[in-house]
This record gives structure tokens, sequence and C-alpha cells, in this order.
């Protein structure tokens, strides 16, 4: 990925979803302008959802998702529909697409108010207008199309465009803690977990962040932090290492710097720290046989020391001292039932949308599952948690 890309998880993501036949694979292919999805007269040609990254006027850096028809039937039919349902735990904005003869059917209306049941953002695309010479009354949000004439489309567009800037939140990871002119140390630890040649996400977006807010970024590695501080000529603003490397960089750091970590900065970002901060105390009360997940939202080769798989066991056994089991899943597979486990460690989230976060985190509460993520619980471990909050001072008065 170029630094200039805009990744899948800051895009608006907008899914189509309909029955199968109602067009929406057309639709979707004239609203992008490509043809993104194989389309046929033959019902349930789309077989699992079909997405692509692109810049769609006036959006701006959008997802778009093509879903299977969803009243697909068959046990293979059965899979296509819980991928469909799926999608609805990252969708930002939803079209649904029916056929404009036929009118709304009990399963569209269904979805809808599923849809709605979730605060999605909802459009109504009524296709194959064009074969009607006036079109019944609607619903509100309704747009008449015709993918095969290209009418409606740019209407539906627009409205796409409106709704999706109403409910888009412009969020901040550091800018708005930090003033122009301040000094910010990014602490970037490179060993064998490290990714070559590239630094990962969270570091990139931090740093364009600082950018944006008119403060100055320094980048340095754990092994070369205490000289740096030495060598400035005034205090900094705040330190953010990567959380890995707590033990040794919290002893580094003078106590009257502000310290915290690239992923309980994105935990803020993605909304969900106060519910991280949370469920860290939750490792308090392991016992031996209790069952911890340890999630990631992205897919990557493990190294031998991997963090998910390898560190942080080690480390939540260590400190507990006892036999906890741990479970890990990675990218999509978040366990549809989370009753057998004590606790659930998450990743920070950086390629998941706040949606699909959101979706997680409530999973788990709505489970009784106590919910943290990496840096968080790193912190708690290193007896630095509240040392690590100092630098959102809202979150303060919550503690």
């Amino acid at each position: 990925m170029s630094l200039n890309e805009t990744v899948s998880a800051e895009r608006l993501h907008i899914a189509f979803f309909g029955k199968r036949n109602a067009g929406k694979s057309s639709l979707v292919n004239a609203v992008t302008g490509q043809t993104l999805s194989v389309v046929s007269p033959i019902k349930g040609t789309t077989t699992d959802p079909v997405k692509k990254a692109m810049e769609l006027l006036p959006l701006g850096p959008v997802l778009i998702i093509d879903t299977p028809g969803y009243d697909d039937d068959g046990a293979l039919g059965t899979l296509r529909v819980e991928k469909t349902k799926e999608i609805l735990h990252q969708t930002e904005l939803a079209v649904l697409v029916y056929d404009a003869v036929q009118g709304l059917t009990e399963e569209d209306r269904a979805l809808i108010s599923a849809i709605r049941g979730r605060s999605i953002p909802l459009l109504l695309a009524a296709n194959k207008c064009d074969l009607l010479p006036s079109l019944p009354p609607t619903e509100p949000d309704t747009i008449p199309v015709s993918a095969r004439t290209g009418a409606g489309v740019n209407a539906l567009k627009e409205a796409m465009a409106a709704l999706g800037k109403r409910s888009a939140v412009q969020k901040q990871i550091l800018a708005d803690l930090v003033a122009p002119g301040d000094t910010v140390i990014l602490v970037i630890p490179i060993d064998e977990s490290a990714p070559k040649g590239r630094l990962i996400l969270p570091q990139q977006q931090t740093i364009r962040d600082l950018l944006d807010a008119g403060a100055a970024a320094l980048v340095v590695r754990d092994t070369e932090l205490a000289e740096l501080l030495r060598s400035l000529g005034k205090k900094p603003s705040v330190v953010i290492t990567d959380s890995q490397a707590f033990a040794k960089v919290k002893d580094i750091v003078p106590d009257d710097v502000r310290l915290t970590s690239f992923s309980i900065l994105m935990a803020r970002y993605k909304c969900f720290l106060e519910t991280a901060v949370a469920g860290a105390a939750a490792i308090e009360r392991l016992q031996d046989g209790d069952r911890v997940l340890i999630s990631e939202g992205c897919t990557h080769h493990r190294q031998c020391d991997d963090i998910g798989t390898v560190k942080l066991p080690n480390w939540l056994r260590k400190y507990t001292g006892k036999d906890i089991v741990i479970e890990t899943s990675s990218g999509k597979g978040f366990p549809e039932d989370l009753s057998p486990y004590k606790l659930v460690i998450h990743c920070g989230g950086c390629m998941l949308n706040e949606r699909e976060m959101r979706y997680r985190r409530q999973f788990a509460g709505d489970s009784g599952v106590p919910f943290t993520n990496y840096g968080t619980a790193i912190a708690y471990m290193n007896g630095i948690l509240k040392r690590t909050l100092s630098v959102f001072p809202d979150l303060q008065k919550t503690l």
C-alpha cells in the first residue's frame, strides 16, 4: 500500500442489498461505471460479497460492496445469506435494491427493519422503473432507477453522497491533544515482527495526523530513545510507543512526560477506549482453565515472536500465574459465540472500520464478556495504565 492510498478501513462502506434478480449487481455496475459484478438473468449469480475500493464522486474514497441475494435457498444459499448478514456489521450506508414491478416484498421489509434497527443510514432503489408507466407510492428515501437505461443513477449517487456526508464524523488520532509546534516522539522498535521496509498503518496515520496539527514528529527506535531525550532542547509533548515496548520505554521516559501507545490511540480512534479500560480489569479475575480470545482484525504471516499468539499469552500467564487457555481469531473470523470466554483482547482494529469494531465490542458486551485491546491490556500488566491514559483529559473524568 502506498502512503497516498486510503485504506479500506478509512473508506465509507456502502453495501448494496437485494433479492436475487432485483438487478442489484447491474445497478452496482451502473453506479460505479465499471463491470464490478458479473450479471446474468440466472438467479444467484453473485455468490460472495464483491468489494471494490474506489473514488466515487461526489462521495470520495468509498468501499462498494455487492452482496449475494438474501433470499437464496439451499445449503449453499444459506451460506451466502450468512455472508450477507456479516456485511451488515461493517455497513455504514446501505442501499436496498428492489424490483419496482414487483414492489417491496416481506423479505425486503424484514431487511429494511434489520438495517434500520442497526441505525445504518438507508436508501431504497426502486429498480426497473423503466418498465412502469409511473411509479406507485413508495417508502421515504426511495430513488426510482433503471440499471438498464441509467435513469435515476445520478440521483441515487447524489442521495448517497448527501446521506454519507451527514453520517460521516471527522475524527482525529492525536491532533486534538497536541498544539502547533509541539514535539512528539514516536517509538517504533525494529525487530523480527516489524514489516520489512515500511511502517504499519497506525504509525503512518499518527504521523500524518501530527503533521496536520502542525506538530513535529520524531521517529526513533527504542534502542535510541534515551539518547534522543537527552539531546532534545525541550521536553516532548508526548511519547507514543509500540505497546510491546512498554516494559522498556516506561523506565526511559520521565514521569512528567505523557506516555501512551499506538494501540491505545487506535482504541480511542475506533471509539472503544473506555470499554477497553474497563475490560482490562478482568485480567485480575482470570483463573486456571479460563479461556481468553485474542483477536486481530487483519491476517498476516505470523513470526516466531508474534504478539497475538506468543507474547500476549506469555505475559498473561506470567502476570496472573494461571494456566490460561488462549484461542485466537483473525480477519473477519470473529466467533459467533463468545460464551466460552472470560475475556476478549482485540487488536487496535486499524484494518476494520469503526462500525465493525462497534459490533464486536457490543456483541461482547451483550454476551457478558469483558472486552479490551492489546495496548490497554499490556499497559495494565505493566502497572502504567493510568499513566498512559493521562493523554486523554476527558477520559480521566471517568476513571
